[in-house]
């Protein structure tokens, strides 16, 4: 006999500065999970919107403003630019690994030193090893941190210059948070490389989506993501796709990108 289905609680934060479009204030409804079915009810809140951190899912749940959208990638149509194509070819000697949450001290200081390139002064900038660790080691799904280091040299890891916190559905791919190398003179493009990495483990493991979060049209910091396409956003009737561009490249297969040295999606739990 199975067990009884027992309906969430949610609960929501105060309202605070949204980060994201000047004036605004945010306001979160979230749930925790927990249980045998933490996984499930990660995967049906995902697909109504929702957005996990350690064992909470969240979603935007603002007053006056619903400018914040979720939007997914359909990797099995996923046509990459000529720029897209281009960042493929140029890291493709990245050695890629997928690896069990925990952390190490090589991540944290790649986070680090990201955080104060890209982010100084963030909500994320005083965070420490032990925060580290919770946001990465306490999940209650199939997680894991997929890393991205340069060629190993005689039987010796590579240095490592990305890293991505990824939670593996039935569905797709949803990318937690992800933190690369953002040195001056470090290799250019790598948070795109990273998205477009995960859009060809999805495809290749016939998965159809690539969850990126959360995108705010006009933000200057979510208008990365517009760039992958065929995507679709989440609306009051359900998921759509986004409007195509006047042209496009064809669908590309995946047997037609370039090889991996790591040949499956993520590794096995």
């Amino acid at each position: 006999m199975s067990a009884p289905f027992r309906f969430p609680k949610f609960f929501v934060t105060n309202p605070a500065p949204c980060p994201y479009l000047p004036g605004k204030v945010e306001r979160k409804v979230f749930t925790e999970l927990s249980g045998h079915n933490a996984g499930e009810l990660n995967e049906a809140l995902g697909r109504i919107g929702f957005r996990r951190s350690q064992s909470v899912a969240y979603r935007p749940s603002c007053i006056d403003c619903s400018a914040c959208v979720s939007v997914r990638v359909r990797a099995q149509d996923f046509a990459p630019s000529a720029t897209q194509r281009k960042l493929i070819r140029r890291h493709s000697d990245l050695e890629i690994s997928a690896c069990r949450p925990w952390t190490t001290e090589e991540q944290y200081a790649l986070l680090r030193r990201y955080l104060a390139v890209r982010h100084p002064g963030g909500g994320m900038a005083e965070m420490d090893e032990h925060d580290f660790a919770d946001m990465v080691e306490q999940t209650p799904v199939r997680t894991y941190v997929v890393e991205y280091r340069e060629p190993s040299r005689g039987g010796r890891p590579g240095k490592l210059v990305g890293a991505c916190l990824s939670d593996q559905q039935s569905d797709g791919l949803s990318m937690i948070y992800s933190f690369y190398d953002a040195d001056p003179g470090a290799r250019r493009g790598l948070g795109t490389f990273i998205i477009l990495d995960h859009i060809v483990r999805a495809a290749r493991a016939g998965l159809p989506y690539v969850y990126l979060g959360y995108w705010v049209e006009g933000s200057d910091r979510m208008a990365y993501k517009a760039s992958f396409r065929p995507m679709e956003k989440l609306g009051r009737d359900g998921w759509r796709r986004i409007d195509e561009p006047e042209v496009l490249t064809e669908p590309v297969m995946a047997d037609q990108l370039p090889a991996r040295r790591t040949s499956r999606i993520l590794i096995d739990a």
